[in-house]
């Protein structure tokens, strides 16, 4: 593939990732619409039509790996696993 051919690819990838985060960013505004209505309604869940609007508190627990590093060091240590990945990247 040319350079030319190349710069082009690059550029409609940049267009279409410009496009991709304008269309998150206004289903994000959509989405905080609707919970703000459903906040206003003081309601989790909300039948609107063929759609059921669930907008819930989850709680989750999660391992600390910070303080847990900081309270054992070669415990930490001896568990860690290394894995390889590829980033993409166009500067």
């Amino acid at each position: 593939m040319a350079n030319n051919e190349l710069l082009n690819k690059i550029e409609e990838l940049n267009s279409w990732e410009k496009l991709m985060e304008e269309a998150r960013a206004e289903a994000e505004a959509l989405r905080d619409s609707i919970k703000q209505e459903m906040l206003e309604r003081d309601t989790e869940e909300l039948e609107c039509g063929q759609y059921i609007i669930r907008w819930t508190s989850v709680l989750t627990q999660r391992f600390d790996t910070t303080s847990f590093k900081k309270a054992m060091p070669d415990v930490y240590k001896s568990f860690i696993k290394q894995s390889a990945s590829k980033r993409f990247s166009i500067a």
